[in-house]
């Protein structure tokens, strides 16, 4: 049985200003965003990812402190390329480093409005060989073609 982990709460103090930071400036894509008299939730995933970010004010959301969240991990196939995307959409970032010159060492991070961090891991063999082939990628509530 396979096990995998789909969704990451993200603690925010603003739900429309994490929608707006996460969706237009880092490009996640919006999957949902949910609104009623009970409740706001939203899901957005990274290009690629088979794992969503969702914010909202349910409690299990609202438990968490804004900020608290640290160390989330993303993975790009080019470092320098993904930072120069999110400096142009103003996203502050860390400048990169690099640990070790084997694929996977390179890194570097940014924060959300909130101070919830990310760390942007470079992992070249990514790029040919992607987590989720593209063909077997499909956005939440897509229907299947076919």
């Amino acid at each position: 049985m396979d096990w995998t982990l789909e969704v990451v709460l993200i603690p925010t103090s603003d739900i429309d200003r994490a929608v707006a930071f996460y969706r237009d400036q880092v490009g996640f894509a919006l999957d949902h965003d949910t609104r009623n008299e009970h409740m706001h939730v939203v899901q957005l995933t990274p290009r690629g990812s088979g794992c969503s970010i969702v914010i909202g004010d349910l409690p299990a959301q609202t438990e968490m402190a804004p900020g608290s969240m640290r160390g989330l991990q993303l993975v790009v196939a080019d470092a320098a390329a993904a930072r120069d995307e999110l400096v142009s959409r103003g996203v502050e970032c860390s400048e990169i480093t690099v640990f070790d010159e084997r694929d996977g060492g390179t890194f570097f991070g940014f924060a959300d409005p909130d101070g919830n961090t990310w760390a942007v891991q470079q992992i070249k063999a990514r790029a040919a060989h992607p987590l989720i082939p593209v063909e077997a990628r499909q956005r939440f509530g897509a229907e299947q073609e076919g």
